[in-house]
């Protein structure tokens, strides 16, 4: 190997005339600004919450704010207690939280807890909004195991436009299992938290959200890559395991990841808990919400970089600079926990979900979101079978689908439990399906009723999400 990010697999990096013209719209091409060099990954501010009577406090404010994307301009942004993006909320297995979000915007927002197995009333969903000026807390005991979510604007018809301005964060969740298991833990070092987005940028280097027809449909999707609000960014590492963090934060991109030397790597998470095996890969797919936890052994590679890379763009994320030998290295285990799984037999209801658009619509069931109608009533403690199924349709429509409140069990796709991939059979809460595809989910809801207050289901795509492929549903 050499002391380069090319290796087998030649890819580019961003410039501004690669930028210049993209699905025929001319967003960027001042060439005065161009992405800083030599730009470190900015590693968001990890946050602990303060102990108040036996309740953590974590307080947020919403607001505007400038960030320098290029060298010689700011641009404006949304984002929490930052410049772009927002702190990193460490909670524990077991222990009360009160998430506070002060709003500083001149709209209504919400923030959604992505992931999180919570109340219906805190959840953070249209049903929730937050005025002006205000403050919405959200309050809980957390009741689930060691994962990696997110946080990020629900509020109706305004999620994707908020997110891309910059409203997003990581919940990471740990318990007592979690600190036993020899992973690399030493968050912003050898635990590296990584939000994957793209954007668009318009002639003065300001973000540019505005999709038309055909974007909404099948993706408003950039060519320019960001990582934690940086464009190209490197990371200096040790020689040792490195944990990767990685949440797909775009609206509507699904991202193809490998290295740039093609090697190998393990991935030990998804969305909501560990696997029970490492599972070795060198190319994941990670659709818009979805986590993945990976491994990459970096131990043999002192003196080399390494990228993080989109392969249908053959563009960086990010290089893993290894400029350190590192004394010790936690050897992933065989092993890495046992999951409680539902099983088909304790089924009691099966529901089908059909995803279908076109024309600028689309629909679950043949209908679109109206937060005056329940669409379903799920009883608690019950397992139930749901089918999720992206209709064929001429555009070739990719969709993926988000259950608030829980977690399931991939158990089939396309007609086969053998065709479930070994990295999605953990807990998750967001799953992916191509064109034509049908996928069976095992669903429980526990804990928490409410038959009022809804939790909601929907594509992540955003677009879709803001035009109406989301449905309601309460737990009684």
């Amino acid at each position: 190997m050499t002391n380069s990010i090319i290796n087998r697999r030649s890819f580019l990096v961003f410039s501004a005339a690669a930028a210049t013209f993209i699905f025929g719209r001319k967003l960027f091409s001042k060439p005065n600004f161009q992405p800083a060099k030599n730009a470190k990954l900015a590693i968001p501010p990890l946050m602990e919450g303060t102990l108040k009577d036996g309740v953590y406090h974590y307080d947020l404010t919403i607001q505007k704010a400038k960030h320098m994307f290029f060298e010689g301009a700011l641009t404006n942004t949304y984002a929490m207690n930052a410049t772009y993006l927002a702190p990193t909320l460490h909670l524990k297995n077991g222990t009360k939280v009160s998430i506070n979000y002060t709003n500083k915007l001149d709209e209504v927002t919400t923030m959604h807890g992505h992931g999180m197995h919570l109340p219906a009333s805190m959840d953070g969903s249209p049903w929730q909004p937050i005025a002006p000026n205000d403050t919405w807390s959200a309050q809980y005991t957390v009741k689930q195991r060691a994962c990696t979510n997110w946080y990020h604007p629900h509020a109706e018809g305004k999620t994707a436009e908020h997110v891309y301005m910059g409203l997003a964060g990581f919940l990471i969740i740990d318990d007592e299992e979690s600190k036993k298991i020899s992973l690399p833990k030493e968050y912003g070092v050898d635990d590296l938290p990584i939000v994957l987005q793209d954007r668009f940028f318009d002639y003065n280097a300001q973000l540019y959200y505005n999709p038309n027809m055909q974007q909404i449909m099948k993706g408003y999707k950039s060519e320019l890559l960001i990582t934690n609000g940086v464009i190209n960014p490197y990371a200096d590492v040790k020689a040792k395991n490195i944990r990767l963090r990685l949440l797909n934060g775009s609206n509507s991109t699904v991202y193809r990841l490998a290295f740039s030397d093609d090697r190998d790597f393990v991935q030990v998470a998804t969305d909501n808990s560990f696997l029970e095996e490492p599972v070795e890969m060198d190319t994941l797919k990670l659709s818009p919400g979805e986590r993945a936890e990976i491994i990459v052994d970096m131990s043999d590679d002192f003196g080399q970089k390494v990228a993080l890379i989109e392969t249908k763009l053959n563009r960086a994320f990010v290089t893993l600079n290894v400029n350190e030998k590192a004394t010790t290295n936690e050897e992933v285990p065989d092993k890495l926990t046992t999951l409680d799984k539902y099983s088909l037999k304790n089924v009691t209801n099966k529901r089908k979900f059909v995803l279908t658009g076109g024309m600028g619509r689309v629909y679950i069931n043949d209908v679109r979101m109206d937060m005056a109608v329940i669409n379903e009533v799920v009883p608690i403690n019950k397992v139930e079978l749901w089918e999720i199924h992206n209709k064929q349709s001429m555009m070739g429509m990719e969709h993926n689908f988000h259950i608030h409140g829980t977690h399931f069990m991939v158990v089939e796709r396309n007609g086969r439990a053998s065709n479930v991939h070994d990295n999605e059979k953990g807990y998750k809460d967001t799953v992916y399906l191509n064109s034509g595809e049908q996928v069976k989910v095992l669903v429980k809801m526990t804990d928490y009723t409410d038959d009022v207050v809804p939790y909601m289901y929907h594509c992540h795509f955003l677009e879709h999400e803001d035009r109406g492929m989301m449905g309601q549903f309460t737990v009684v």
